[in-house]
């Protein structure tokens, strides 16, 4: 039995936790329900300020019931109690009674004059002796329980004070519980002299009655109309939502790719030329959408088979170029010259031939990954030595930073490398000059490698639009350098062909910083990157845009950095 006690308290305390999360997860859930559903929001707002008007209704109904059965009755009984008090009062002074019996006899038959009903209310009357009576000839009398005890003090005080009739309410003992009635009395002199009082009770309990049974009709009345109020509300409401519903499961459905996806109309009603409007809307980008596509489809079409077409006499062009080009020596300085500049054209020519390729298959989506676990740093120093020749032309230091001997990430070599040759060399080119700093650091989850230059960096305007195709920060310029302005958009595919992030950061005056960010194993989802964004050393007011499906902000390069 002790120990049962003893488990009490932790009964009760488990019993409490389930009750407050029963009672959060419904308010949770209500919240819920009154954010997401418009009409749940209608009918719950049209129900609760009903009932708010019916309760204040109500009440002033109530109170103005009350308020005129109370002093109806009331008033009927102070008529009657005047007149029976009065009676009675005159019939004891004008009484020649004058020994004990007949004072005793006088005053009952006197008194069953104020017995039965009047003013429609049971009343009962008491005839109690003053203080300080003495040698009486008549105790207290009544004809029910009710004794001085009942009678309020501020009554009896009155009564024995004063000459006139008063009156007050009081509450009647009936059985187990108590019932509104009220009392009115008056001080009457019996002989030998001494002073009574003498009181008449009503009992207002069918008052209570009534407006018992006028409360329940109008909490029962109020309640219907509360149902009935909702359910025209959730009606009404669902005739205008329900169609709203369903234009938006369209309109997801238009969204997801499923073009012929229509709307139900009937009638002629604003519903019916909304849903009218929705269909023709929706037909019109259907058109609008296939000619797009058709039209995209076609071009990438043409650039797949111009490519494939061209590939085999730009072969045979840069054959010829290439004999041109080795024998230029034997050539006058014109003729050499014109060998050597047709070789470099040529070279670029196959370069943005074989940009556009790799473009268009990722396009038709035939792009292919082929993946394996490969060592990150070996690549990076790969793409460094690969670009030393150019760092020494362009007079800046290349350097790699890390503080790892081996990062093994599951990637495709050629695809990665092709990246960060792509980064490195912008970098070279921008750079004027300066240091350009290759950082690598890894996590348990991916592999980051950020290219840092103190080049011009870019603006916000630029940085928007720098992993487009083709796009130059000033359009009326010739393309000198750089690549086939197809680079950073073809970087950008490769990275999110293997899930990770391409991202960039620059300021104008202060540099840019390529980052880009691998999974070390595919089929995982990235959730941060090893290193930072902003370098350490830049100021607060940086550029950023997205690239590659990256949460963080990315940023394009100015200029002809876009062209690589």
């Amino acid at each position: 039995m002790e120990l049962a006690l003893e488990r009490w308290p932790t009964r009760l305390a488990a019993s409490a936790a389930r009750l407050r999360h029963a009672i959060l997860d419904s308010a949770g859930t209500v919240a819920g329900k009154w954010r997401r559903s418009l009409q749940f929001r209608t009918v719950a707002a049209t129900v609760l300020l009903t009932a708010l008007a019916f309760t204040g209704v109500g009440a002033f109904l109530s109170s103005q019931i009350a308020t005129g059965l109370y002093e109806d009755r009331v008033s009927q009984a102070e008529a009657e109690a005047r007149r029976g008090l009065s009676g009675v009062k005159s019939i004891f002074e004008n009484s020649s009674a004058s020994d004990r019996a007949t004072v005793a006899s006088m005053v009952t038959d006197t008194l069953k004059l104020l017995e039965g009903t009047g003013a429609e209310a049971p009343r009962h009357f008491l005839l109690t002796p003053l203080k300080n009576a003495q040698n009486l000839y008549v105790a207290s009398l009544t004809n029910s329980s009710i004794t001085a005890a009942t009678i309020p003090e501020g009554l009896s005080q009155a009564v024995a004070n004063g000459k006139g009739q008063y009156r007050q309410a009081l509450k009647l003992p009936v059985g187990d519980k108590d019932v509104p009635g009220v009392a009115f009395g008056t001080q009457v002199v019996l002989p030998p002299g001494n002073a009574y009082a003498l009181y008449l009770v009503y009992d207002l309990s069918s008052v209570q009655q009534t407006l018992d049974f006028i409360h329940r009709v109008l909490w029962a009345g109020g309640a219907l109309l509360l149902v009935l109020i909702g359910g025209v509300a959730w009606l009404v409401t669902r005739a205008v939502v329900h169609p709203v519903s369903l234009a938006a499961a369209a309109s997801e459905k238009i969204a997801a790719g499923q073009l012929q996806e229509r709307l139900v109309v009937r009638g002629e009603d604003e519903l019916a030329r909304l849903g009218a409007s929705f269909n023709h809307m929706a037909e019109t980008l259907q058109e609008q959408i296939t000619q797009l596509a058709a039209m995209s489809e076609m071009q990438q079409r043409f650039v797949s088979d111009v490519s494939h077409e061209l590939r085999t006499p730009l072969t045979t062009v840069r054959m010829a170029a290439e004999v041109l080009y080795d024998a230029r020596e034997d050539f006058d300085p014109v003729s050499a010259r014109s060998a050597e500049l047709l070789y470099n054209q040529v070279e670029r020519f196959q370069a943005l031939l074989a940009d556009l390729l790799e473009i268009s298959r990722f396009d038709a989506g035939a792009a292919v990954l082929d993946a394996e676990p490969t060592d990150m740093l070996d690549v990076v120093r790969r793409a460094i030595d690969d670009a030393r020749p150019l760092a020494e032309n362009s007079g800046s230091a290349l350097d790699l930073v890390t503080d790892q001997e081996r990062c093994i990430v599951d990637m495709d070599p050629r695809r990665i490398d092709r990246i960060l040759r792509n980064l490195i060399v912008n970098a070279l080119e921008h750079g004027e000059g300066r240091p350009v700093q290759v950082t690598v650091a890894a996590s348990d989850e991916a592999v980051a490698v950020a290219v840092r230059d103190r080049g011009i960096g870019m603006t916000a305007e630029e940085a928007s639009k720098v992993f487009d195709r083709f796009w130059r920060a000033d359009p009326a310029r010739a393309r000198t350098t750089g690549g086939s302005g197809l680079g950073l958009s073809i970087a950008a595919e490769d990275a999110r062909l293997h899930g990770g992030w391409l991202q960039a950061w620059g300021k104008p005056g202060e540099g840019s910083v390529f980052r880009l960010t691998l999974p070390r194993h595919r089929n995982t989802v990235l959730q941060q990157s090893p290193l930072p964004l902003q370098p350490f050393d830049a100021g607060v007011q940086d550029q950023a845009v997205p690239a590659s499906g990256a949460p963080a902000a990315g940023q394009g390069r100015e200029d002809e950095r876009a062209s690589s």
